[in-house]
């Protein structure tokens, strides 16, 4: 059986898993530096999650409509 993601699905994984890795990388900045994370940054390994995730998920096509 083959999992079967449309073209949204995946658009709304990508997006809550960069928000997500964006979030992290703000807290562990913080912690490890005790000042913020400029967003511009957060935002750059949010992306740099995205293409792998995306490249992952483009993989899972939707079964052809006969």
């Amino acid at each position: 059986m083959k999992l079967v993601l449309p073209f949204w699905q995946r658009l709304v994984i990508t997006i809550l898993v960069v928000l997500a890795v964006s979030y992290l990388a703000g807290a562990i900045w913080q912690w490890i530096f005790s000042f913020e994370l400029p967003s511009y940054a957060a935002g750059v390994v949010g992306g740099l999650a995205a293409l792998p995730l995306w490249d992952f998920l483009k993989r899972i096509r939707p079964a052809p409509q006969n």
